[in-house]
């Protein structure tokens, strides 16, 4: 089955996966305790402790900071699991950088159907090493990415929202991955 985006859908889909992360946000406002705990430098998943696979909820903290290339910084707020057979990874790029900044481009990728539609979060992966898989950005019936596109240039101490929907890993899969070419890589929670 194939389905077709327009811009308008895929903006609506980028709106709904930001209300679905302030929505984790809300849900979690109250008590934080302070605890402040920097892991590495390059990659920090917000949940290390804690055997409950649906962590992120109720809690305004990330499943993961990625840093990038200029100061950029990918802050992964949720990883979703719909009842579509796909997931659903959402949050924001902000420049921590002291200039405007773009996204590289070489976070679209090097598979030649989805460069063809400009820049992207294409090249975005999701890898379960348990079942040694490793699952790549969906696209549509024209071959673009359902993913955050054509990314405005990002001014310091400002953020965009991202989204990007893989197939969906098995259900027993809570914990993948998450790679983005030109960020370093963080293990992330699957909720749902």
């Amino acid at each position: 089955m194939s389905i077709r985006f327009t811009t308008k859908a895929r903006r609506g889909m980028v709106a709904l996966t930001v209300a679905a992360g302030l929505a984790l946000g809300v849900a979690g406002c109250g008590g934080g305790g302070g605890d402040e705990k920097k892991s590495e430098p390059s990659a920090s998943a917000s949940k290390d402790s804690g055997s409950d696979p649906s962590a992120q909820e109720g809690t305004d903290e990330p499943l993961a900071e990625l840093r990038g290339e200029n100061g950029l910084i990918l802050r992964i707020d949720a990883a979703t699991r719909d009842a579509g057979g796909f997931v659903t990874v959402g949050g924001e790029i902000k420049n921590d950088g002291a200039e405007a900044t773009r996204i590289p481009i070489q976070t679209r990728g090097d598979e030649t159907e989805i460069m063809r539609h400009g820049s992207s979060l294409g090249g975005a992966t999701l890898v379960d090493s348990a079942s040694k898989k490793r699952y790549y950005v969906l696209r549509d019936t024209d071959g673009r990415p359902l993913a955050t596109t054509e990314m405005p240039r990002i001014k310091p101490g400002e953020s965009i929202p991202v989204f990007m929907q893989f197939p969906a890993p098995p259900a027993e899969t809570t914990e993948v991955t998450f790679q983005l070419p030109s960020f370093a890589a963080a293990p992330i929670q699957i909720a749902g």
